[in-house]
Formats: C-alpha cells, structure tokens, sequence
C-alpha cells in the first residue's frame, strides 16, 4: 500500500484489530436461541455498544428489535453542518454446522496460513472491527470529517426482519446521507469491488401428508402413497433437466453485463468436485446474480441409521429461493406457493409456511458516494481500479433503507471474497483486506466529506 497517513495508522492497529476480532468471534451469536443461549448474542451486544462508547459514541443503545432479538445504535458527531453516514455491520452468525469438521474450534480466532479462522471472522464481525479501524484512523488524522451513525444488527442472518421492523417504527433513527453497508466483499481478494445488486429471498417450509400413520413397507409399499417420495418428486420439479432453477411463471433468463465470473474461477471459489458440473444456463455471473436460484435448505425424514421398513406418512422441507432485481419478494413467494401446490403427486395434501423473506436491491453506481469511494480503493489498492459486481446473496435491510430514504445514497463492500468461505466449515477472513478496506473506508469518508 501506498505511503499515506491513514494506512498507517491502520496497519499500526492490526494487532488491537486481531485482539478484539478474537473477542468477538467468541461470542457464539446465534440468533436462534434453541440452538444457542441468547446471553452469547446478548454479550456481543454489549461488547460493541462499549466499544462505541469508547470511541466517543453519544445515544448508544441496544434496540429491542420485534424479532425478540438486539441490535446496537451509536451516534458520533461530526462537524456542524458536515454530512451524514451511517456505517452497518452486523454481529449475529451462522451455526456452524459441522463442530468436527472444522480445523480448529470455530468460535476461537486462529491464525493460518496468512488468514485468521473463526465463525464472523468475515460475516460480518470483521465488519465491525472495519468500521471501528477507520473511524479510529480518521481521529489520528485530523478528526472524523462526517456526521457517524452506526448500526450493528443482531439477526441478519435469520431473516426474521427485526432491524427492518424497527427502522420503519422510528425512520428518524437511521436517516443519512450515505449508508456503507459493511457485510459484502470483494469479487476476488485484492480486487476493490463494490457489490451493485443483491438478490432477495424467500424462505418456504413444505409440509406434505399422505397417511394417518407409518406403514410397513413391505405390507402396504408400492400402492400406499409415500410422502417423503412425494415430497422429493414436488422438490425435484423445482429443477429444470440441466439443473436451472423453474417456477411456473417466474422469469429465469436475465442477463448479467457488467463484470463477468468465469467458469473455471466459480469451480475453484465454490470447490466443486472433479467431473462434477456446474448447473443452469447462461454465464455464471447470469445464474448467480440475475436469475432465480431454489436450494433445499434441509428435509425432515428418518436418518439411515435406525430407520425402519416404512412407508412414510409425512414430511417436511425448507426451501430458499433467491430472487433477482426487479422481481418483487412477495409475488416470487406466491408464485413458490402455486408452483408447489401444482406439483404435488397423487393428490397429497400439501402446506406452504413462509417464515421469511427480504427483498432485491440494486444500487445507483453512478452517484458522487462510488466516485468517492473509487477515490479512495485507488490509494488502499495501488494499480487496481474499483469494479462493480452482484451478489447471489441477501442483506433484507437494503431495500428498507432505500424506501424509507429514496435519496440516500447505499454502497456495499466487506470482507467476503471467496476465500472467506462465509457460511461454510472454516470461515475465514483475510488480514489485508480488513487492512485495506478500513483505510479504504477512512479515506472515502474523508472524500465524501469534501465533494
């Protein structure tokens, strides 16, 4: 990187950054509190709402959200009459599913091989620890030149919409001039890539009923109807022969034009197996950021081992479907709805539960925040130029943000890049990229302030 006095005042701080990411990362925030003790999320709460005191914060809060879960709120001022922005991280996580197949335990922070493992280490408590480095950066330097509000949500990653219920009950409290969004990533490490468009999802749990109970299979199978076998027929139809994604009477064949992601890169990030094909049609940047993509998230059925000769009575699935810019959330869950209704064989009833839902968003990359912002990836990413890309992901608070504050400005960036492995075993973040995103951050505030 560049000489240049906010870099380094950055690169001094990495050692404090690693010691409170380590801190964090500890915390087991699971917002769903029948896997995981609500005081872990509660302890987090608490750890960032002190950390934003010390940094000077006014009115920090915990906001009892109505999904029953917290998220904090810290205002920091600036200069009279300068400019708003509110930074967004959040601190909840993902399960981490498999305990044993991880390298080493998933809440301890670990360095190896040049990046540091831990559940949050990138999505997103490494967010926060990017927005306290810059902010602490800019007060070495000369003082925060902008107007701070900072909002760290509790339940980002269950989708119950609690920070998006209570920004709608009280609008005064996140108004902004920007919002830098710090729970994307760049397209490839190294590369300064702000994320343009998000798809929205739906999530969907299928019940499907075709007995009053268990039979013996070898008494009653091949003529009692079978409703795990129905279920996975209905699923099945979900998937066109070459794998794309098929809901009657939602459109799947837009076109990604922007920045491309080329197949063989996709089938190393995403580490398919050797002879293995990808899915869908069309470039991989069209099936993972313009189209609709359905992923069974899990079905409830006997296990293998223990499981008895029996024709099933009933079974349960959870489905997810992504959902495109310009494709309304809520007609795609309808159309879901229909769609697995139409489907289901042998006339077995069937039931649609939707328990969550966010919208798509696409964002205005030709406003004065992305020239600011292109501005400062110049100087924390020497020789490289800033890059617009999608994300196949959510962030359901997006779209909010921008119906509640149309002239707001949203930029997207974080520390999610493929190598991240965000939501799987050994999720991890990389050292220099928190480095050069925090400096990245610092220097666009200090732009934004001046244009």
């Amino acid at each position: 990187m560049s000489s240049n006095p906010v870099a380094e005042t950055v690169a001094s701080l990495m050692p404090r950054a690693k010691a409170e990411l380590t801190e964090l990362v500890a915390f087991k925030s699971v917002a769903d509190f029948d896997q995981y003790p609500r005081s872990e999320s509660e302890g987090a709460a608490n750890w960032i709402a002190d950390a934003l005191r010390s940094e000077g914060f006014e009115d920090v809060a915990l906001l009892d959200t109505p999904d029953g879960t917290q998220s904090v709120y810290g205002y920091l001022p600036g200069p009279e009459g300068a400019k708003t922005v509110l930074l967004y991280a959040h601190y909840d996580v993902q399960p981490p599913l498999d305990e044993a197949a991880w390298a080493t335990p998933p809440f301890d922070l670990v360095e190896r091989d040049g990046r540091w493992y831990g559940r949050g280490s990138a999505d997103c408590k490494g967010g926060v620890i990017m927005h306290l480095l810059a902010l602490r950066a800019l007060k070495a330097n000369g003082g925060v030149p902008v107007h701070v509000k900072v909002i760290v949500e509790g339940s980002e990653e269950q989708g119950t919409g609690g920070l998006e219920r209570y920004a709608e009950e009280h609008p005064e409290l996140l108004t902004a001039d920007t919002v830098v969004i710090g729970d994307a990533g760049n397209f490839r490490a190294g590369l300064p890539t702000v994320t343009a468009t998000l798809r929205g999802m739906t999530l969907v749990r299928v019940q499907v009923d075709t007995l009053e109970g268990n039979l013996h299979s070898g008494q009653f199978g091949g003529a009692a109807p079978d409703a795990l076998a129905a279920l996975i027929r209905l699923l099945d139809s979900l998937r066109d022969q070459d794998g794309s994604t098929t809901v009657d009477g939602l459109d799947g064949d837009s076109v990604w034009d922007g920045l491309q992601y080329e197949d063989q890169a996709f089938r190393e990030d995403a580490k398919v197996l050797d002879g293995v094909e990808l899915i869908g049609s069309g470039t991989v940047a069209d099936r993972v950021w313009a189209r609709p993509a359905v992923t069974v998230l899990g079905i409830d059925c006997p296990p293998v081992v223990g499981a008895t000769p029996s024709v099933q009575a009933g079974a349960r699935a959870l489905v997810s479907l992504r959902v495109p810019p310009g494709v309304d959330a809520g007609e795609a869950t309808k159309l879901l709805q229909a769609h697995i209704e139409t489907h289901t064989p042998w006339g077995a009833r069937v039931s649609t539960e939707q328990i969550g839902q966010g919208q798509a968003f696409r964002a205005d990359t030709s406003s004065p925040a992305y020239a600011s912002m292109a501005e400062a990836m110049a100087v924390a990413y020497p020789g490289q130029q800033m890059q617009a890309s999608g994300m196949g992901g959510s962030i359901p608070l997006c779209n909010t943000l921008a119906s509640l504050y149309p002239e707001t400005e949203i930029l997207l960036i974080g520390l999610s890049e493929p190598e991240a492995q965000i939501h799987a075993v050994n999720e991890s973040v990389s050292p220099d990229e928190l480095e050069r995103l925090s400096v990245s951050e610092a220097l666009f505030l200090q732009n934004y302030a001046a244009s």
